[in-house]
């Protein structure tokens, strides 16, 4: 048995690698550096042009570009009318902005359990939570796989709900053949360094709905139209003339970041291949060995996973996660952790929130554990981190 670098034995690797990386290439550099030399660097057409091509790509009828995800879940939020007195059904197995949007509009986010063998969330456990206050359902794509939109869609559609969708991890997903973005009521994406494509920070929110359409509009850009259509003293005093019709928030995107963006939709389906080519071989390495549990996948859902996690089956091993996270790291392979339940922060606690909302959650949270998959991965880097996990569990097994 091979000595663990924990302990002294030789790494399975020479320089670290770690769980997730943007790639960006001379293309990318070059259309960001066009705006740069032009006219327009925030406020412009390729804003214009970026949110066609990801309407365009995702089979929806409208884009709406933004600052972050974060910001693209506020916004949804926003033009659902959620308010004070409301509840907004999600997952605790996410980054923590899938509740807190709710919190920003004054509701109260309830925690709905996950599926023990996907991690996404269950729709029974939505079920279970509705009261007369609940409003949405923002349901999260953890990983990069779809949810059970058909039967979360037959849930909003008996009570009324918005379907709110994060699609954070999920940019490229499709679901019985539909694009993820394409489905709910209105869907948020993400372009943060790590994501599948990213444009440095940024986000955008895709629906069919002409009305929640301009809700999101509105609401990213302070709340100010120039549209006559929409104003109240038209017809107005000359083409400069705007009004405030909503209070709405800065979270527009530049143009730069926009023309980063349209450059990184080119290669998203390029960079799905590979992301699932590395997929595949993990799942083929890591399936059958003792104390490791693989993610699996509904077959409705054609993955783009943003993740990969494994997740340590913890009576077959004779170490903690921390123990198991600390040896990966030896072997110059840096994990990560996703998700922390979000009730579990103190800033929920002090709400009145409580461990033991989500026992499958919180079961499932144990031994999770994120280990690198980005397009720029070679094989030789997929085998090291192979090499490492086996390396580890064989070490550990009891």
């Amino acid at each position: 048995m091979e000595e663990l670098a924990l302990f002294g034995g030789r790494p399975v690797r020479s320089e670290k690698i770690y769980y997730g990386r943007q790639c960006i290439g001379e293309e990318d550099i070059q259309a960001v550096a066009q705006v740069l030399r032009g006219p327009y660097i925030t406020c412009g057409p390729k804003v214009e042009e970026g949110e066609r091509r990801l309407a365009e790509y995702i089979g929806a009828r409208h884009a709406v570009l933004c600052s972050n995800g974060t910001a693209a879940l506020h916004c949804a939020c926003l033009a659902a009318g959620i308010g004070p007195g409301d509840e907004v059904i999600t997952t605790p197995m996410t980054f923590a902005a899938s509740a807190n949007c709710a919190v920003y509009c004054g509701a109260r986010p309830v925690f709905a359990d996950i599926d023990p063998r996907t991690y996404n969330i269950d729709p029974e456990s939505i079920r279970a939570r509705i009261t007369p206050r609940t409003k949405a359902v923002v349901a999260v794509d953890f990983t990069g796989q779809a949810v059970r939109v058909r039967e979360i869609r037959e849930i909003c559609d008996e009570f009324g709900l918005v379907f709110i969708e994060d699609a954070a991890h999920a940019i490229g997903t499709s679901y019985n053949g539909a694009r993820v973005g394409s489905l709910a009521d209105m869907t948020t994406f993400s372009f943060h360094p790590v994501k599948t494509i990213t444009c440095g920070e940024g986000g955008a929110i895709t629906t069919n709905s002409d009305e929640y359409h301009q809700k999101l509009v509105l609401s990213h850009v302070h709340g100010i139209t120039h549209d006559e259509s929409l104003m109240e003293d038209a017809p107005h005093e000359g083409i400069w003339y705007y009004e405030q019709i909503a209070l709405g928030f800065n979270y527009r995107m530049t143009d730069f970041q926009a023309a980063l963006l349209v450059s990184q939709l080119e290669k998203l389906e390029a960079f799905k291949k590979r992301r699932q080519e590395i997929v595949d071989k993990y799942n083929a390495a890591f399936r059958d060995v003792p104390g490791i549990i693989v993610q699996e996948e509904i077959p409705e859902s054609d993955t783009c996973r943003h993740l990969y996690i494994i997740r340590l089956d913890l009576d077959r091993l004779s170490c903690t996660r921390r123990q198991f996270f600390d040896a990966m790291s030896a072997e110059n392979v840096q994990c990560q952790i996703h998700y922390v339940p979000v009730y579990w922060f103190p800033f929920y606690r002090h709400m009145g929130y409580r461990k033991g909302l989500c026992p499958v959650a919180e079961e499932v949270y144990k031994g999770i554990l994120s280990i690198p998959l980005y397009p720029m991965l070679t094989d030789a880097d997929t085998d090291d981190v192979i090499h490492a996990v086996k390396k580890i569990a064989a070490h550990y097994a009891r």
